[in-house]
């Protein structure tokens, strides 16, 4: 084996433990969907928002955290309105796009506004999908003042599991340099 195959072969395993932690952390927090927790306080935009940040292929950032919500919604049981949670999950993916840079403000402007998508959207999907709602302007307002408690614990679970994530992967990138991006401006680590 050559110099640069084993300089090419030592990159790849880095990007692959990279990877296997990214797409590893996607589906645990996925998993948590099965722990008992308050109504809405889940790590789903969360991890929506994770994906996007990180998976360096846009199509991964996509297709990883769909396929930890999908397998988790058959177990958990799909629902109606689905379709609209999924479309706040896509947005919030995009949303992530933005948090490259991974900088705090960012991430909290970002984490809010995924929340506040998603408040819209599912509770939209709510008046549209459930039979509790006339379909009505009056309709609409009181399916949106129903989930007012709701956008809450969205806050919450939201701002606690975007920490986790974009803070746990963050000291796993600071002491575990394999999983580093070197070529990343946006992240700096002491003595580099």
């Amino acid at each position: 084996m050559s110099r640069i195959d084993k300089i090419h072969s030592i990159g790849v395993m880095e990007m692959n433990s990279r990877l296997l932690l990214l797409i590893s952390l996607v589906f645990a927090a996925a998993a948590l969907r099965w722990v008992p927790h308050p109504p809405n306080m889940a790590p789903i935009a969360a991890l929506a928002l994770f994906a996007g940040a990180h998976f360096d292929d846009r199509r991964l950032a996509f297709v990883v955290p769909f396929s930890a919500l999908i397998l988790s919604d058959s177990i958990l049981g799909f629902y109606p309105g689905v379709v609209f949670v999924y479309a706040g999950f896509a947005l919030s993916v995009m949303i992530g796009f933005l948090l490259r840079t991974r900088r705090l403000e960012r991430i909290a402007v970002g984490t809010l506004a995924s929340a506040l998508i998603f408040f819209l959207l599912s509770n939209f999907g709510a008046w549209l999908t459930l039979s509790v709602y006339p379909k009505t302007l009056e309709g609409l307002v009181t399916a949106y003042a129903a989930g007012i408690p709701f956008f809450r614990n969205s806050i919450i679970g939201d701002a606690f599991y975007v920490t986790l994530l974009f803070g746990g992967f963050a000291l796993a990138e600071r002491f575990i340099p394999k999983l580093r991006k070197t070529d990343d401006p946006a992240i700096a680590y002491p003595g580099r």
